[in-house]
């Protein structure tokens, strides 16, 4: 028995064009809407955002003073530890970073590859770098921050701010 199919393949004399230039990439992994609240989390207590390559390059890269990058995500270690800890961290420690900065992984893509560009160890998100003088010098990996919650995140923040200023002293 032979059937006739109840398709047709599609034509260009059928109306079908392909495009004529290639579709832009999407700029970010994940719906601004979703993202936003969870990157305000953290501008709000005065992180700065660095969103491309150049921001890393002109507030890191051969920078003077000390300078914490958080590597943010929309997981949940990131939502429970990481942001709660590294704010608890600000609002209390004696020594704080200069600067505090913030990129997020998916979302500021060029931004996060120039980070982990200057720092050598596995890519990571969440993860907490401190820099000095430009040079990363401690990091608490996504490994480090999903065991502890946002009160022992502080403390080892607080700790890290401790030594780093001890070590400019």
């Amino acid at each position: 028995m032979n059937e006739t199919p109840n398709y047709k393949p599609l034509t260009s004399d059928q109306g079908f064009s392909a495009p004529s230039a290639p579709r832009p990439a999407p700029t970010s992994m994940y719906p601004d809407e979703m993202t936003q609240p969870m990157r305000a989390e953290l501008t709000r207590i005065g992180v700065e955002e660095l969103i491309t390559a150049d921001d890393v390059a002109n507030n890191l890269k051969g920078s003077q003073g000390t300078a914490l990058v958080l590597i943010n995500s929309v997981c949940g270690c990131a939502a429970g530890n990481a942001r709660p800890g590294l704010a608890k961290a600000l609002a209390e420690a004696k020594q704080k970073p200069d600067h505090v900065y913030t990129a997020f992984a998916g979302v500021h893509k060029d931004a996060v590859d120039a980070v982990r560009s200057l720092v050598p160890a596995p890519p990571s998100s969440p993860s907490i770098v401190m820099f000095k003088n430009g040079e990363p010098v401690m990091m608490m990996h996504r490994s480090d921050i999903e065991v502890r919650d946002a009160v022992a995140v502080a403390d080892v923040l607080g700790k890290m701010f401790e030594e780093v200023a001890k070590e400019s002293a």
